[in-house]
Formats: structure tokens, C-alpha cells, sequence
């Protein structure tokens, strides 16, 4: 297949440029595979969903404070630095704005004092920075801003340091949120609790690879970009457990969807440490996930074609145009769907 054949048309309006006035109370659009039906809710009728026969899965990944600003040491023009990688005691992998004029060894000055110089050039806007002092996520806490994604126009404020974080983010290194869980209130995980459902979490680092257009033409042709992830044994137990059960897999975010269906094997997740470069597409066959909670994707992504691939593309793309029509909000700070 093409991935143009995953467009859609979105008027500019319905781009979420800021989240819910309240966390928690965005728009449901609920998708149920067996009978083909589309019903519209709340996020505070999530729970309705689930019950003691469910395991939840969240992502826990903490988006890093990755979008750093400093004075060239020469000519004192600025320049933007998204911080990728430490790549040293004291050097960076980071992309950089303006990339020809930023050559090797040019220097730069940084606030809270730092200086920092070019020291390797990657690729057209990749290079390896080292500083004088150690950038370590004190510092971008301090300094740096929280990098919304591209279709969000405009500066990050405040809010966003707590709006475009989970409630129970805890592991530093995504580029970008798992913005999936951030609908979820502590409220509604005591709600999921009560239910008698089960809560597990993973952690996939979501890297820049999530806004990377496809310039493939055909899906086949397309790679994608590797991002890390971790599985503890306590979750995974819980999810092994829940699949010999007969309990149903609830995966919250394509990043755990991801997860999960990359580290299955013979009946068990691999614990530990891992990367995937794992793109569902059509043919793929769904080892552990049954239910997927997500947000509208952007047109032509690899997200909008694993979602398509789980529900069915025509189902996907009648769901999205009845969205458009009752004026949803899309991607990150917008509305959310549930598959079932």
C-alpha cells in the first residue's frame, strides 16, 4: 500500500493548540471492532469500559526538557538546540536550526553561564556539542524549553511543563509525550483500579523518529527510526499472567502497543533493556494487544497506519471522518479514541 492512501483533510481549527481547560475531560470517540459501531464520550466514561478482566498498559516515559537556545561566541546570532543523546561526560548529540552556518568548532554561549563548541558533524543538521560544564537535566529543567511538536504553533508556556507530562511520567528521555496517557487523572487510575482491572507500566522513549515524515512511497520502503524501551519483571508478570487468563490487553498509546508487540516471544515478554524499530502495517498479526486506547493521528504517519491496522482501515477512516464532522480535536492536546 501507498501512505498516501492515509490522508485525510483536517481544517486548521481542529488542531488541538492547547490541551483541555481540565485533564481528563477530552472528548471519547469509542470504536467497537465486532459490531463495526462509532459512540461518542467523555474521557470520565473511560471506566465503563473495563472491568476485573483487564490489563491496563501505560507508557511512563518523561519528556525531556530538550529545546535549548544560545548566542553564537562570534557574532552572537541564535541558534536552537534540540538535545537528543549525551554522548560524553560533558558532549551532546543535538539537531540544530540554521545547520550550514554551524560548523566545526564554532562556539556558542548558552545561559546559566555554559559554553559549548562543535566538535563532530553528524548529518546535515546532527552534531556532537561539548561543554565546559555538564548538562545534565538540572540544567535543561532550568533552562530549556519543552519541545511541543511541530504542528503546535506556538512557544511552549508554563503550563505545558505540566500539561504535556503524564501524571505518573517518571523516566526521563522522550522527545516527545506519550500523549495518549495524558487524558488520564489520578482520579480516573483509581477509578481503573477499583474496577478490579489491572495497571501495568513500560517505558518506550519516544524519539524524533514520531514526527519523521514518511518519504517513502509505498509502506514497505519506509524504516523505521529505533527507539529504546524498558520492561520490568513486575510488569511483565502482570501482562503474562493477564494473557493466560483470558484477560484482555488494554494497551494506552501506540508507544506501548509498540512495546509490547516487539518484545513477545514464545508466550513471554522479554524483560530488560531493548530498542525496536517495529512498524505495524497491514498483514501484521497482533500477539498481545487487544484493546488500544489513542489520540487522532496525523495524516499520513506510521501511527495512523498502525491504528488502521488494528481496527481496519475503512473502519479508521469512516471513524475519522465522523470526527472531523462533530468538530474533534486532533493530535497531541486533542481528543482520544478507544478500539475495542
Amino acid at each position: 500500500m501507498k501512505i498516501s492512501d492515509y490522508s485525510f483533510d483536517l481544517p486548521k481549527e481542529q488542531i488541538a493548540q492547547y490541551p483541555p481547560e481540565e485533564r481528563g475531560t477530552a472528548n471519547l470517540l469509542v470504536l467497537n471492532r465486532n459490531n463495526q459501531s462509532i459512540t461518542h464520550k467523555n474521557m470520565q466514561d473511560f471506566t465503563d469500559y473495563i472491568d476485573d478482566n483487564t490489563v491496563v498498559v501505560f507508557n511512563n516515559s518523561r519528556v525531556r526538557k530538550a529545546r535549548l537556545f544560545a548566542n553564537t561566541a562570534d557574532s552572537g546570532g541564535r541558534v536552537e538546540f534540540f538535545m537528543l543523546n549525551k554522548s560524553g561526560d560533558k558532549s551532546w548529540e543535538v539537531m540544530v536550526s540554521k545547520s550550514k552556518k554551524q560548523i566545526l568548532n564554532r562556539e556558542y554561549l548558552f545561559e546559566g553561564g555554559a559554553r559549548g563548541k562543535i566538535v563532530k558533524i553528524i548529518s546535515t543538521n546532527h552534531r556532537i556539542v561539548e561543554f565546559d560544564v555538564d548538562i545534565d537535566d538540572d540544567y535543561l529543567n532550568s533552562y530549556a524549553h519543552i519541545p511541543l511538536p511541530p504542528y503546535i504553533k506556538r512557544d511552549d508556556d508554563n503550563a505545558d511543563s505540566e500539561r504535556y507530562q503524564t501524571v505518573f511520567s517518571k523516566e526521563i528521555g522522550s522527545c516527545a509525550a506519550p500523549t495518549a496517557s495524558l487524558h488520564f487523572t489520578n482520579e480516573i487510575l483509581d477509578k481503573i483500579s477499583k474496577k478490579g482491572a489491572d495497571i501495568a507500566f513500560v517505558t518506550l522513549h519516544v524519539g524524533l523518529g514520531t514526527f519523521a515524515p514518511v518519504r517513502a512511497e509505498y509502506l514497505d520502503d519506509h524504516e523505521m527510526h529505533y527507539e529504546e524501551f524498558h520492561i520490568s519483571d513486575e510488569s511483565a508478570s502482570i501482562i503474562e499472567n493477564g494473557k493466560k487468563n483470558g484477560k484482555k490487553i488494554l494497551a494506552v498509546g501506540t508507544t506501548s502497543v509498540r512495546t509490547l508487540e516487539s518484545s513477545w516471544y514464545n508466550g513471554k515478554l522479554i524483560r530488560g533493556t531493548q530498542s525496536t524499530n517495529l512498524f505495524i502495517k497491514p498483514g501484521y498479526n497482533f500477539k498481545v494487544v487487544d484493546k488500544m486506547f489513542t489520540n487522532f493521528h496525523t495524516p499520513e504517519s506510521t501511527l495512523l497506519v498502525l491504528v488502521s491496522t488494528f481496527a481496519g482501515k475503512e473502519f479508521i477512516d469512516r471513524a475519522y471522518k465522523e470526527a472531523v464532522e462533530k468538530k474533534y480535536m486532533f493530535f497531541s492536546y486533542g481528543d482520544a479514541m478507544l478500539i475495542e
